[in-house]
């Protein structure tokens, strides 16, 4: 079975949008979640200490900052 993973993202941002085209073209499937349109994933992320942009959940687990870059992305989708 397939992990739910979630790219919690905004709008115009760079890293967003890095982390989602390195998910793409891993052929990673992944909903995306606009925190300017959602204040309960925002609230969610919020009550975590999660205040910026992007943010990925793995089934439950989440991950932000520099264990998204791109040459550490591989460890973190590792079940």
């Amino acid at each position: 079975m397939s992990p739910s993973i979630t790219v919690y993202t905004t709008p115009l941002c760079g890293p967003c949008e890095a982390l989602k085209q390195a998910l793409k073209a891993r052929g990673i499937a992944f909903r995306t979640i606009d925190l300017r349109m959602d204040e309960q994933a925002a609230e969610r992320l919020e009550e975590r200490g999660i205040r910026s942009a992007p943010a990925l959940e793995i089934d439950g687990r989440f991950y932000t900052g520099l264990a998204l870059r791109d040459d550490r992305l591989d460890a973190v989708l590792r079940p």
